[in-house]
């Protein structure tokens, strides 16, 4: 458990994120467009690889799933972030874009990952999946998506202690 200078407690489990608060560690180095390019890709490699070990290690058990945050932690962390000048919040903006599209791309019904299976099933079988089947794999994806999105807000709160509050209020 970490205390950053806001005060907030957390685990340590990163998906690629690290923030040095310090602003004079922040360099800005110039690279020609085609180094750039092939920099970016490398970072876009490295945010996917650091998102698989860490979701590899809370399937394992070996990480807390509070670790993962919903739309109220993407929101403090924009906003810690912001205080730390835009070059720092367009790396985090860029983080957060490489986790979201890897995120679309699992095989999941409702996310383009999922359409993608459907695609392979046409391609292998020949044919596409029955409409029935294709209705029933829909409806369990966006449950499945909906459950994460409660599941990462319901860590979100639990972060802010909104729960102890609540107790508090009526205890």
């Amino acid at each position: 458990m970490e205390v950053d200078r806001f005060g907030n407690e957390y685990h340590v489990g990163r998906l690629g994120v690290a923030v040095n608060a310090d602003k004079n560690a922040i360099r800005h180095v110039r690279y020609n467009p085609l180094t750039a390019l092939w920099m970016g890709a490398e970072e876009s490699y490295f945010i996917v690889e650091q998102t698989f070990i860490v979701l590899g290690r809370i399937i394992m058990g070996r990480e807390s799933a509070e670790s993962l945050g919903g739309p109220i932690r993407i929101a403090q962390l924009s906003g810690q972030t912001a205080t730390l000048g835009f070059v720092a919040l367009i790396n985090l903006t860029a983080v957060l874009s490489v986790s979201i599209g890897l995120i679309n791309l699992f095989p999941i019904p409702m996310l383009d990952g999922g359409h993608l299976a459907f695609y392979a099933y046409e391609a292998v079988f020949g044919k596409p999946m029955s409409e029935r089947a294709q209705e029933i794999g829909m409806r369990i994806g966006l449950s499945m998506v909906m459950m994460l999105f409660l599941f990462v807000t319901w860590n979100d709160l639990a972060r802010l202690n909104v729960f102890e509050s609540v107790v508090s209020l009526f205890g």
